[in-house]
């Protein structure tokens, strides 16, 4: 299986373990609860273990795959795209996990978009008062 599909399976499975070796360690995780990313590993599983008991009904409904620039230096690099549908706090998401894979096969970026509004903010909420049950700063 390569990264992408390790990925997938690890959060279909609800299985934190499962990311591991997943990530660069300089991953940056871009969330809608947070302006500013998450940046490491260790800080983008714990963001993870948070996700997957905020999520509800959580499932993937489509994939793409192509190239996209990241960077300062705009380098293309391999990008993939896994639609999902979930719910948070009663309320319906429809939702991008966007996954920037690096020269070494990891997940450099990893950005989650989701709509609409009154999810975002009731996902943001579940998410903050997790991560603050945690101990993990914003």
């Amino acid at each position: 299986m390569n990264t992408v599909e390790r990925f997938r399976a690890a959060v279909e499975d609800r299985d934190l373990t499962a990311f591991d070796g997943l990530f660069d360690p300089d991953v940056r995780f871009f969330s809608p609860v947070k302006f500013t990313p998450f940046e490491g590993a260790q800080a983008v599983h714990g963001l993870l273990n948070v996700l997957l008991r905020t999520f509800e009904e959580f499932r993937y409904v489509g994939q793409l795959a192509g190239e996209a620039e990241i960077g300062a230096a705009g380098r293309p690099v391999e990008s993939h795209i896994l639609i999902f549908r979930a719910a948070a706090g009663g309320r319906q998401i429809h939702g991008l996990d966007l996954l920037q894979l690096g020269d070494n096969g990891l997940i450099v970026e990893f950005t989650v978009m989701v709509r609409p509004l009154s999810a975002v903010n009731a996902l943001s909420e579940a998410v903050l008062a997790g991560l603050a049950a945690d101990g993990i700063a914003l």
